[in-house]
């Protein structure tokens, strides 16, 4: 695990360069990177959502595209089209910037529903369809989006089945004092940003997300992470509790952590510490709960709370 914590330990530290006081963040990121997740970033506008996208990718040697999504904008402007060549009498297929390593989706609730559509076959089955031909996408593949919340004018809800495909939904916030005054401090003459170098490379990465896999989890916590999300489904106040996706996203989530700290296996602080990360976005509150003014965070929360957490040796051996 020593591999993949010092994987971990480069790219947090260059990210870091950039995106001042915000750890645990640039961490969940990370983990979204290591279990071959998607992220989304969704805060107010100017606390560092583009910036902390952009600066993942940079700190990988991998191929990068970024989305600026607009209502007008088209579900081609973002998978391709083929057009037809005169002189080969042949439909070509022109890719979109959907064919990169690391996408960043600018600002996706500013697009059309029609068009984050666009996004699904893309997210779920690394792979995109047009005109009935079927064009893989490279590996390592992880999209990195951003929204700003929902209640700003010009900006549209994201549908139920898109929200479920992001892996993980981080905030940022604002800064604390002494962190903004070093962002000033930084961006006195030049963004850093700008002399920002990968850390690593795709074949790194490749062999990073496949190690992750290999961490142990007990049938204990396999039970502790379903029966939190299955409570999210039984939650009074809630509309659309989380998915079976949801349970095995808390797992994944839960091996990238104990990696990321030295460990070949999972405890149940890693699951508390993921469960609203992970499971946040996927709960759908009703209209009691909104009248109460309840977030998802705290339904989740409410949750831990309840669920006995599992006890003894949870590290596999024998």
């Amino acid at each position: 695990m020593s591999q993949i914590k010092d994987f971990t330990e480069r790219v947090v530290a260059n990210i870091e360069r950039v995106i001042v006081g915000k750890h645990g963040t640039v961490e969940l990121a990370v983990i979204s990177l290591l279990c071959q997740g998607h992220l989304l970033i969704e805060d107010v506008p100017g606390v560092g959502k583009t910036m902390l996208a952009r600066s993942l990718a940079r700190s990988l040697g991998c191929t990068f595209n970024r989305i600026q999504f607009t209502p007008d904008m088209l579900p081609s402007d973002v998978t391709g089209v083929s057009i037809f060549n005169q002189v080969s009498r042949e439909f070509e297929f022109r890719s979109g910037p959907i064919m990169s390593q690391i996408v960043l989706a600018d600002e996706i609730n500013r697009a059309t529903p029609k068009t984050q559509a666009a996004l699904l076959e893309a997210m779920e089955e690394h792979q995109v369809t047009v005109d009935g031909r079927t064009h893989i996408l490279p590996r390592p593949f992880m999209v990195l989006a951003t929204q700003n919340p929902i209640e700003y004018e010009g900006t549209f809800p994201l549908p139920e089945a898109q929200l479920d495909r992001f892996f993980l939904r981080v905030r940022l916030g604002y800064p604390e004092t002494p962190d903004e005054i070093e962002v000033l401090d930084r961006q006195q003459f030049r963004h850093p940003i700008e002399a920002l170098d990968k850390v690593t490379t795709a074949e790194e990465i490749n062999q990073a997300q496949e190690a992750v896999k290999k961490i142990h989890v007990a049938p204990a916590l396999k039970r502790y992470i379903v029966e939190i999300s299955r409570r999210t489904r039984d939650y009074p106040e809630v509309y659309l509790g989380a998915s079976p996706r949801g349970s095995l996203t808390l797992f994944r989530a839960g091996q990238a952590r104990a990696a990321i700290h030295g460990r070949d296996f999972v405890l149940p602080d890693d699951i508390k510490a993921l469960a609203e990360p992970a499971l946040g976005h996927r709960v759908i509150l009703g209209p009691a709960a909104r009248l109460r003014d309840l977030s998802t965070a705290e339904v989740v929360g409410e949750i831990l709370g309840s669920v006995a957490v599992p006890g003894g040796d949870l590290s596999g051996d024998a």
